[in-house]
């Protein structure tokens, strides 16, 4: 990738980084280490083999992952970070800060609502 192809938008850059959930699972999974083709499948979870064997591809173009084959019977391909991918740790670090918080968010407004409608059903009692 050259900089002139980035967008200006810093935010776009990471963007364009990572322009899908499954690239975001992928690299989520690789931060905790090198894995195979099928152990990331499983792990990623409802991703098919064509859409993972895509994501990897411009993953590896871009710089964010390494594969390496061994020349074994049968093949074997471990996918692993580059530095540039492990840098990205902190992005999901602050996804991941965001989602607790908003989920912790909805918890409160949801007991607000169920207050709120049993409050609404006492009055309606009396």
């Amino acid at each position: 990738m050259k900089l002139k192809d980035l967008p200006k938008s810093p935010v776009e850059v990471t963007f364009s980084m990572l322009n899908s959930k499954w690239k975001v699972l992928i690299v989520k999974e690789l931060l905790t280490g090198t894995k195979r083709f099928g152990e990331l499948k499983q792990a990623v979870g409802r991703i098919t083999q064509k859409v993972l064997t895509t994501n990897l591809r411009e993953m590896e173009a871009k710089g964010l992952v390494q594969r390496t084959v061994f020349q074994e019977i049968p093949p074997r391909v471990e996918y692993t970070l580059t530095d540039i991918g492990y840098s990205l740790a902190m992005v999901l670090d602050s996804m991941a800060d965001w989602g607790n918080a908003y989920k912790e968010l909805l918890k409160i407004i949801e007991k607000q609502e169920k207050k709120q409608a049993a409050a609404a059903g006492r009055n309606q009692s009396d």
